[in-house]
């Protein structure tokens, strides 16, 4: 009877073992699918939406070369996320503690960079349509590639000391950032492995983060009243839904995968759920593309008169303003 009651305490916790095994091999699959679909879906509509913007717009306006960058952006991320299918079906890293940084790094940066540039859009729209005449200096193609620069340098600049802070949590067969929690009760833990350097990374990006999401949501609502109180009539039906789609998507974009992986500084256990929702963007930002160009699909010359259309509009009845005020007429 002593024997059968110790036996018993012994298959016990072997069960929950197995069982907890079977659980997180199930997840592993699950994550797998789903960054496999991304891959899927947002490789083609990416490769493609690259394609017509060099083809039919180039680098010739601020707006297209923030867009294409952002592409760039999309297209690195595919690539990390082709490598998180990688660990998911083999249930571990095989490819080293350097490629694991290296991928790591892809992820983290379009995130950045993503919001970054998307931000960019946000403020170049508003100027073309709040300042159309102020801001002709300002929204140019060389200021815009050189911001541009900065951004990905400042980028890479970061990535760093994150990297090194990094390599001293990794080995050979781990990859920290792929990995799905071993069980509730280490959830704890595992917030305690970052160093001062890497929380303050974090914390670091979820304020760049809010105070983009803040600058977006400051545009919109700029935008939205100008639309609603200076634009013309004909202005408003032409291009109203258009510009305000643009803006609402940024907002969402921010708000459903760019903010809630950034809380992950905080939420360490819910990494690899907000890591898989926030790489679902590289899939939205071509719709961004789409509406940002009424003549998307166009030729580059029928696309540049399509996409001046409401700044055109909206700088004549700037011009008549300022020169019925300019002859004193009210």
């Amino acid at each position: 009877l002593c024997a059968d009651h110790q036996t018993k305490h012994v298959v016990k916790p072997t069960n929950l073992f197995n069982v907890v095994n079977d659980r997180y091999s199930m997840m592993n699959l699950v994550y797998a699918l789903i960054y496999g679909s991304i891959i899927i879906l947002g490789l083609p509509l990416n490769v493609v939406s690259l394609w017509i913007l060099l083809r039919n717009y180039g680098c010739t306006s601020p707006i297209a070369v923030f867009m294409v960058n952002l592409v760039i952006s999309d297209l690195l991320l595919i690539i990390s996320l082709s490598m998180r299918v990688y660990y998911y079906v083999k249930g571990a890293w095989l490819l080293g503690s350097m490629a694991c940084i290296c991928f790591t790094m892809l992820f983290r940066n379009n995130i950045r960079t993503s919001s970054i540039f998307i931000t960019f859009i946000s403020v170049d729209r508003l100027l073309a349509v709040v300042y159309p005449l102020r801001s002709r200096h300002l929204r140019t193609t060389s200021k815009a590639v050189r911001g541009v620069v900065i951004v990905w340098l400042v980028v890479l600049m970061v990535n760093v000391p994150e990297s090194v802070g990094y390599f001293r949590d990794i080995n050979e067969t781990n990859c920290d950032e792929f990995e799905t929690p071993k069980t509730l009760l280490n959830s704890k833990n595992s917030t305690l492995k970052y160093d001062k350097l890497k929380m303050a990374t974090g914390y670091f990006q979820l304020v760049l983060l809010l105070t983009l999401l803040v600058v977006n949501i400051v545009s919109t609502v700029m935008v939205s009243w100008t639309l609603n109180r200076r634009l013309n009539e004909s202005a408003k039906v032409n291009n109203k839904m258009n510009v305000m789609l643009i803006f609402a998507m940024n907002l969402m974009m921010f708000i459903v995968f760019f903010l809630p992986v950034s809380l992950i500084v905080i939420f360490d256990h819910l990494r690899p759920l907000l890591s898989c929702l926030a790489s679902v963007n590289c899939c939205v930002d071509p719709l961004l593309y789409y509406f940002s160009f009424d003549g998307f699909w166009k030729k580059k010359e029928d696309g540049e008169v399509s996409l001046a259309r409401h700044e055109s509009g909206n700088t004549k009845h700037r011009e008549v303003e300022l020169h019925r005020k300019s002859s004193g007429i009210t």
